[in-house]
């Protein structure tokens, strides 16, 4: 069964908008009960646990969509979305990186696992201060 292009494209758009607001509920909605989030910097765990964390350690956030990619495999539905993340921990350190994420789809195109790719170099010191409860290193 193929999901249409239409239906990804709205998965993403409604991912993103949750993901910018930090709601939590909308975010989960779009998931699997079970799905599974794998992260360079919170590794990998249930979104249900992922995503009230990822919330709590985020000031703010503003996400801009850079590409939608599908794949042609109806066996595994799965999309890819390339977007600017500038984030804002929340001890008000910024944040900023792009990132691609890949999910593999449910055939209801609800998202059963996500996996974000990043380079998390240029932010992983402040981002192991906040969670140390210090200031990043120089």
């Amino acid at each position: 069964m193929t999901i249409p292009a239409t239906t990804l494209t709205q998965l993403v758009d409604a991912y993103l908008a949750a993901l910018g607001s930090a709601d939590v509920d909308a975010v989960l909605a779009l998931f699997t009960p079970d799905a599974i989030v794998s992260s360079p910097l919170y590794g990998e765990q249930p979104a249900r646990d992922f995503y009230p964390t990822l919330f709590a350690d985020t000031a703010a956030s503003v996400l801009t969509l850079r590409r939608t990619l599908v794949s042609t495999d109806d066996s595994a539905p799965t999309v890819a979305f390339w977007f600017d993340f500038d984030w804002t921990l929340s001890d008000g350190t910024p944040a900023p990186f792009s990132v691609v994420d890949v999910a593999e789809l449910d055939l209801e195109a609800r998202i059963q696992h996500l996996h974000i790719v990043y380079d998390t170099d240029p932010i992983r010191t402040a981002w192991e201060a906040q969670q140390a409860g210090g200031n990043p290193r120089s």
